[in-house]
């Protein structure tokens, strides 16, 4: 294949790997080849985390303020030293989806404007048995850094009395992972409802900061989100970098370090410094093989006290003794909700709907943060984006009539 004048071919370890167009910016003063780069630079935390296990490739080509796309599927021409694992999705199809394992394998991803790094919670060894449970902080509007801060440390503190092993991270966004490595001996419907079981008991503790509650309309506090171990979920690993203009990253953390850091600090320009500097915090999460047993015992327990399955994502198929898969907006006695935004991106619809409340300065007026719903819209391939009104602070005289979404 005949190279273009200004593609750059990388030896690493003995592999080739061309860097296309390397300096079409993706973010904010970050060439394609300074992302390359930064992935070689925290191989060692990034492979932790990412390597081995298949992976989606959430691709930018033309930089983070245009289109992006989910690619499951491995994409024909690639090198021949590249691993792929063949992933059975919950709608009967399959894919064959990259899986790491070596610096060459990063760089060759990021080639392909691949920000960020989405591994499935298996190896690619055992696809069926997760090897990781993973527990989703995800604050609502108007939640700040130090209560979601407050709601992993409760988390910190069912693990460790359980018997559990967690490893926080930020993810790179506005909330906090925490990483449980498991013995790969459940299938995912246990792994899920192990994490439904944690985040029930994390809101019996702090029922003022969190919630397990899966509708958003339910939501106050910060989010528990048991549905990220569904089966053909993922979340971004350790080192991955997430399309903000800041570059900022997914950082893993010791737990000494949640309360006084900030997020925004941690970017894709000062992580390699870091990570040089007191190497990686999850350095010995491999070491850790935790039993789920007694997250099932806990789940076994709330059974037998009445709080059954929760609601699952809205693409799966009806799981026996789910409870009635519908947002109580659309019972009997509804919430009054109304759409005001839409659009491919995210940023876009947030916009839209501001543009909307400026318009409607009364009805503003009484909003609280949680009101403000927005909702991420998974397609088969991307994504989309609308953002929903609670009006229920808002008094009935005051309430406009639905309107059709900017």
């Amino acid at each position: 294949m005949a190279l273009a004048k200004d593609d750059t071919t990388l030896e690493i370890d003995g592999r080739e790997v061309v860097v296309s167009h390397p300096g079409k910016l993706l973010m904010p003063g970050v060439t394609k080849l300074d992302l390359v780069n930064y992935y070689l630079a925290v191989a060692e935390g990034a492979l932790r985390g990412a390597g081995g296990r298949p992976c989606v490739l959430v691709r930018y080509p033309n930089g983070i303020g245009e289109e992006f796309f989910f690619q499951k599927r491995a994409p024909a021409k690639r090198p021949d030293w590249l691993e792929v694992a063949e992933i059975r999705f919950p709608s009967g199809r399959s894919a064959e989806e990259v899986v790491p394992r070596h610096p060459a394998d990063l760089a060759w991803m990021a080639n392909l404007a691949c920000l960020e790094l989405h591994p499935h919670p298996v190896r690619a060894e055992d696809l069926d048995h997760p090897d990781e449970l993973r527990v989703d902080l995800d604050p609502v509007p108007g939640v700040e850094w130090p209560q979601i801060v407050q709601v992993a440390n409760v988390v910190h503190e069912v693990l460790t009395e359980l018997g559990l092993k967690g490893w926080p991270k930020t993810s790179g966004s506005r909330g906090i992972h925490v990483l449980i490595r498991i013995e790969p001996n459940w299938t995912f419907d246990e792994v899920r409802r192990a994490a439904l079981a944690l985040a029930r008991e994390v809101e019996r503790r702090a029922p003022q900061l969190a919630t397990s509650k899966w509708w958003k309309e339910e939501r106050r506090g910060v989010f528990v989100d048991y549905n990220q171990n569904a089966k053909d979920r993922t979340v971004s690993s350790a080192y991955s970098v997430r399309a903000k203009p800041d570059a900022r990253v997914s950082a893993p953390l010791h737990w000494r370090e949640l309360a006084e850091c900030n997020p925004a600090e941690f970017t894709l320009h000062t992580m390699p410094q870091r990570l040089r500097r007191i190497g990686d915090p999850h350095a010995e999460i491999d070491q850790w093989r935790c039993s789920l047993a007694p997250l099932l015992e806990l789940s076994r327990r709330h059974e037998a006290e009445g709080e059954g399955d929760a609601p699952w994502p809205p693409h799966y198929r009806k799981a026996e003794g789910e409870p009635r898969r519908a947002p109580p907006s659309t019972a009997r006695v509804k919430k009054p909700l109304i759409e005001v935004a839409r659009s491919e991106r995210e940023a876009d619809a947030v916009a839209a709907a501001q543009a909307w409340q400026a318009q409607h300065p009364k009805v503003a007026a009484h909003l609280e943060p949680a009101d403000v719903l927005v909702d991420r819209m998974r397609g088969s391939s991307s994504l989309w984006y609308r953002v929903r009104i609670n009006l229920e602070h808002v008094p009935v005289p005051l309430r406009p009539k639905v309107e059709k979404p900017a």
